[in-house]
């Protein structure tokens, strides 16, 4: 009985010290998590390719924590000064156009030829759950398995222009980390959508034949930023459409002035789905590149960017400080409360708000 007893003591004493011992271990998992990379380490690690690294570094460039900017920002510095050049190329439709399916066939095919490709992928944020589905690397189920190749998805957030806010920081880190090709894939075609010809080399335009956007492609301001247009989903009953969408495209562009570098946006058609027309499509790509890097528009167009660049930042800096301010939390919801009862106008009330920002500045 006795010994009994005592073997049923030592089995509770074996139990508690193993999870004693668990507790621990997770303990030191948890800690383990909670330590978050250096500054250095982080910039080692994309200077070395490691998707780790830099996946960790894209969330705190994405961060709106005053510490994570700054430690982002450092990481960029030293990021800038060794980062290779890659070509840019920006690509944008309307929703359901094809462009994932495109990114995928295409991103694929430059792998194999030995290039390293960076996948930024925009997707839209809802204006009332503040929420985004990021399932871009869903529909490239072949590509994020490449070890040639980076997807990061990213919500667009409050940023017109379909991308994310803090696209060409990530740009940069994107190249420090090797990738050669950075392709950027936007929200689709809007009034706005224009911030991602700011920060390309090439800009390209999806297009779908039949679906009645014809019209509403050459109104949109966007078509005279196109370095190309290409028609997507050539294929199958929708080939002659295809084929008659080309023609009017093509006889559109020409009522638009040429642009400085003397290209001449061409139109092609192409079927992601079913692997035609992409190489044709990089082809006219690459014919672009040599063109600017000839007569030097390339460099001069990432120089005008990064002044672009500069003057965004000032404006993103300005308004995160102005809803910063202490003085301005504290009176924006009476003063937003006056506005919507009528009793005072919009304009006077933002009057009334710089001038108090002003005073504390």
């Amino acid at each position: 009985m006795g010994s009994n007893q005592n073997k049923s003591a030592y089995q509770q004493i074996d139990l508690s010290a193993a999870k004693n011992t668990d507790s621990k271990s997770i303990s030191k998992v948890r800690d383990k998590r909670k330590q978050f990379p250096s500054i250095d380490e982080l910039t080692q690690g994309i200077l070395k390719g490691d998707k780790t690294a830099l996946s960790r570094a894209i969330t705190m460039v994405e961060s709106t924590n005053r510490d994570h900017l700054q430690m982002a920002n450092t990481i960029i510095e030293n990021c800038l000064a060794l980062k290779k050049e890659s070509i840019r190329l920006g690509i944008t439709g309307v929703p359901g156009v094809g462009k994932s399916t495109l990114i995928e066939t295409l991103g694929k095919k430059l792998t194999a030829l030995g290039n390293k490709v960076a996948v930024l992928a925009v997707d839209p944020t809802s204006t009332k759950s503040k929420g985004s589905i990021l399932g871009d690397k869903t529909r490239m189920q072949e590509l994020v398995k490449d070890s040639n190749a980076f997807i990061r998805p990213s919500p667009s957030g409050d940023t017109l222009g379909g991308v994310a806010r803090k696209t060409r920081e990530t740009i940069i880190l994107c190249e420090a980390a090797g990738y050669n090709i950075v392709l950027i894939e936007t929200v689709g075609v809007g009034q706005s959508e224009t911030a991602v010809h700011s920060m390309v080399d090439f800009f390209l335009l999806l297009k779908l034949a039949g679906a009645g956007d014809e019209l509403q492609g050459i109104k949109r301001g966007i078509i005279e930023m196109a370095d190309a247009l290409v028609i997507n989903k050539a294929d199958k009953e929708n080939i002659k459409q295809a084929k008659k969408a080309k023609i009017e495209f093509t006889r559109a562009l020409q009522l638009y002035p040429p642009k400085e570098s003397g290209w001449i946006p061409k139109v092609l058609s192409c079927s992601a789905l079913e692997d035609s027309g992409i190489i044709e499509i990089w082809g006219m790509v690459m014919e672009f590149i040599n063109h600017a890097r000839t007569i030097g528009t390339l460099q001069t167009n990432r120089s005008n960017q990064n002044k672009h660049w500069l003057l965004q930042h000032i404006d993103d800096q300005i308004k995160y400080d102005f809803y910063q301010n202490a003085n301005i939390s504290r009176i924006l919801p009476t003063v937003i409360n006056e506005v919507t009862m009528g009793k005072t106008s919009p304009f006077r009330a933002a009057e009334k708000l710089l001038e108090i920002y002003r005073k504390d500045g």
